[in-house]
């Protein structure tokens, strides 16, 4: 991997929220960045290092959260 780790989180961060943004499913800014860097450095810590993967993972879990109206914090054990 090229790059730092903080980089790697930055990165993977910036795709998913452009993603949600563009198809209108990001909702709350506030929460929305919570819980995509929560699961984003969650994947990275178990040794996730795949950018593309990272974002389409925090993209899905997001989407799976929203869908549910699920606001717990086992989110992100259960999401990444």
């Amino acid at each position: 991997m090229t790059g730092s780790l903080s980089q790697l989180l930055e990165d993977s961060f910036q795709i998913a929220w452009e993603y949600l943004e563009r198809t209108g499913e990001l909702g709350d800014g506030a929460a929305a960045s919570r819980f995509l860097s929560d699961v984003v450095e969650t994947m990275i810590r178990r040794g996730q290092r795949s950018r593309l993967a990272l974002s389409n993972r925090a993209i899905s879990a997001y989407q799976r959260f929203r869908s549910s109206g699920d606001g717990g914090s086992e989110r992100v054990r259960s999401s990444a």
